[in-house]
């Protein structure tokens, strides 16, 4: 038993591992030729909906943790860009990293990817624009930028293998993290018992999952391998997805940075919209 989940978390880490330098490479190379300037020129102009659609588009293209979104918001916010839109960026920025989507692609099948980017996707700009609409903006604090600087992307083999080492030291303890624990849960874990306890008829289970993804900070770099072996064994979709998107979208640290730039009322208004569109994404999810 000890062996085959040893056998099965060297075979999940080299999968994880390889797919994520090709892949990380790869985005890095190509963030040269992005438009960086044109994107921001859309984010700060006056139409809602194509500031909307480029706000989407940076939140991709920028590989940002929760955690490193904060200086980009404060910047932006800065530069007297739109609250909603700002909003919108925030909430999309670490639920849609573009090397996460494409492991996500290739371990969970790009049906369920596809959809999860179109649900989060969606869902960032409704609760940012209903956050505008119901004047949240008050309650943002003035804050001064320092510490953060935009560098001009440059095409370059050269930064982009740097780049891809920096993004494995942060990433790379996640991934190990991740493999570990599908590894454990593929080989020693009963499927009886996850089917029996997390499957698809416990549809209470979503808005739990989504409640308690928050405190656990559980990147999506480690729930990905987690999530394969989950459903491998049983476990409902709506569930997964739903802990996968709370613990990405509002995590601990990313709670405790905002409180320096928002007040409390909107850090918790911003918890609570994380919460509800990883539910109703669950939910999403458990009728596919």
């Amino acid at each position: 038993m000890w062996g085959e989940t040893l056998r099965s978390f060297f075979e999940i880490a080299l999968e994880l591992t390889v797919l994520f330098v090709i892949i990380s490479f790869a985005i890095s190379a190509l963030q040269g030729f992005i438009p960086y300037e044109r994107i921001e020129k859309l984010i700060s102009g006056r139409n809602k909906a194509w500031g909307a659609a480029a706000a989407i588009v940076f939140a991709f293209i920028t590989p940002f943790c929760s955690c490193s979104t904060i200086p980009v918001v404060v910047n932006m916010l800065k530069k007297k860009m739109s609250f909603g839109i700002v909003m919108i960026f925030l909430f999309a920025s670490p639920v849609l990293d573009p090397t996460i989507l494409t492991i996500m692609g290739v371990v969970l099948g790009w049906k369920v990817t596809l959809i999860y980017t179109l649900v989060t996707a969606f869902f960032s700009i409704a609760v940012g624009f209903i956050l505008e609409a119901l004047g949240f903006e008050k309650y943002v604090k003035n804050v001064m930028m320092s510490g953060y600087s935009e560098e001009e992307k440059r095409f370059s083999l050269k930064g982009a293998m740097k780049e891809t080492l920096q993004l494995m030291k942060s990433v790379f303890p996640y991934l190990i993290i991740g493999a570990a624990v599908g590894a454990v849960i593929h080989g020693l874990v009963p499927t009886e018992w996850i089917s029996g306890f997390f499957g698809r008829d416990h549809w209470w289970l979503i808005p739990i999952a989504a409640i308690i993804g928050v405190p656990l900070y559980i990147r999506l770099s480690s729930m990905i391998p987690i999530s394969q072996i989950l459903i491998m064994k049983g476990m409902a979709l709506g569930p997964v997805m739903a802990m996968m998107i709370s613990s990405a979208g509002a995590s601990l640290p990313e709670v405790v940075l905002l409180k320096s730039i928002f007040k409390k009322e909107l850090v918790f208004i911003f918890v609570l919209s994380v919460i509800s569109m990883s539910t109703v994404s669950g939910f999403i999810f458990y009728l596919v």
